[in-house]
């Protein structure tokens, strides 16, 4: 429901979150017909979409239901493309301890913290389709008046 109501074209496109826990994320994007693109290999931008659901997930992890607050953003996106994605690509981030650092200093310190994480995408024979670099920026919430 929740990609349905906030990430539509996640959804759409297939995207899809198939394993988290603390300390890592695995998001799978396939190559259909809605994620390729003329050159016969999986879209960037959908490439992309799934690197940055993979920390993501990650990130909204840390930051739920915090007291006091914690707001998440991206900061920057790099990408290195180092294969042609021709079939299931799965990216996988394995930074949640580091993240979970971040965020418990950026709550006991009231200071903005970021972190670099990254994701890596691999095609079905667990070769390296690309990876990215996801910085995320993270800083408690003011309170009311």
């Amino acid at each position: 429901m929740f990609m349905c109501s906030k990430l539509p074209a996640a959804l759409f496109s297939g995207i899809r979150v198939k394993y988290v826990d603390e300390e890592r994320c695995e998001v799978t994007v396939p190559y259909k017909w809605f994620t390729k693109n003329p050159f016969h290999s999986t879209y960037f931008a959908c490439l992309s979409m799934a690197a940055e659901m993979s920390t993501g997930v990650l990130a909204m992890a840390n930051v739920y239901k915090r007291t006091p607050p914690v707001s998440m953003l991206v900061l920057t996106v790099n990408g290195d493309y180092k294969k042609k994605a021709t079939g299931r690509t799965t990216f996988t981030c394995e930074q949640g301890a580091l993240l979970k650092q971040v965020v418990e200093t950026a709550i006991a310190t009231k200071k903005p913290g970021t972190i670099a994480l990254t994701s890596t995408g691999r095609n079905e024979a667990g070769e390296v389709v690309a990876e990215f670099l996801i910085e995320w920026g993270f800083k408690v919430k003011a309170s009311p008046a």
